[in-house]
């Protein structure tokens, strides 16, 4: 069965997907099958990976409501090992669907216990604490947290910590933390190392020790639906994320 992780924080703008998508590309890099679900309605996984959310067919809103299997909605890409199950705007709508099934929270969970032949899920959680994030959250193994470095990342993290323990005790009761990712570093800006030094010193050893730079190549590779191991594989944000999936894979292996 694959390992089943999502990339939550309710902040936005603090590099969730671009990890979600990149860091997928890297794990197929390095020979793992990947299924990428894209759960935010505005599909910007899934335009990252060229899948052009306003010509979808089928996408998780169809999986959700139980209009077709899951497995019609997963897609491959251009990009080795990895696959995707798109979303778009249609998704917005799901949480009022939702709220009138019995176990609401654990639809996702049934859908992806259905999937076979991949090493890894990766979700893509929205920026938020809602209904589809809960779902995320339910059919997880475990949550890995994009952290922007700057003050009002370290107030958010309490809220979603909060969000995780209870999913934990009512829901999923497997579900851990799987690591905190600082994102958008720049080590010439103090805030930014003393946010480091703050995150590292309370959850020592679940802060990866991979960081995420700031880096234009990685803002630009979006709007060219590729992976930025497409896009400039030479860049520094490629080089992160590729360190990031190394690392990620050497945890897995010392688990």
């Amino acid at each position: 069965m694959a390992k089943i992780i999502c990339i939550a924080n309710q902040k936005g703008g603090v590099g969730k997907t671009t990890t979600a998508v990149n860091l997928s590309a890297g794990l197929g890099l390095l020979q793992k099958r990947v299924l990428l679900v894209d759960c935010d309605a505005q599909g910007n996984a899934s335009s990252g990976l060229g899948a052009a959310p306003q010509n979808l067919k089928k996408h998780l809103y169809h999986a959700l409501s139980g209009i077709v299997p899951l497995e019609e909605v997963v897609r491959s890409t251009d990009f080795q090992n990895l696959f995707l199950v798109p979303a778009n705007t249609d998704l917005v709508g799901i949480e009022v669907d939702l709220s009138s099934m019995q176990g609401r929270e654990k639809v996702l969970k049934k859908l992806l216990s259905r999937v076979t032949g991949f090493d890894y899920v990766i979700i893509d959680c929205p920026p938020s604490l809602g209904l589809v994030t809960i779902n995320a959250l339910a059919a997880s193994h475990s949550v890995i947290i994009p952290l922007q470095c700057e003050y009002y990342a370290l107030e958010g993290l309490s809220q979603l910590v909060q969000t995780i323990r209870l999913v934990k005790h009512n829901f999923n009761p497997r579900l851990h933390i799987e690591g905190l990712l600082l994102t958008m570093y720049d080590h010439r800006i103090r805030l930014a190392y003393q946010v480091a030094r703050e995150v590292r010193t309370h959850f020592r050893d679940l802060v990866y020790r991979s960081t995420i730079p700031r880096n234009v190549r990685l803002s630009e590779s979006p709007s060219h639906g590729k992976p930025i191991f497409s896009y400039d594989p030479r860049s520094r944000g490629a080089e992160s994320y590729l360190s990031l999936a190394r690392e990620f894979l050497t945890r897995q292996r010392k688990i």
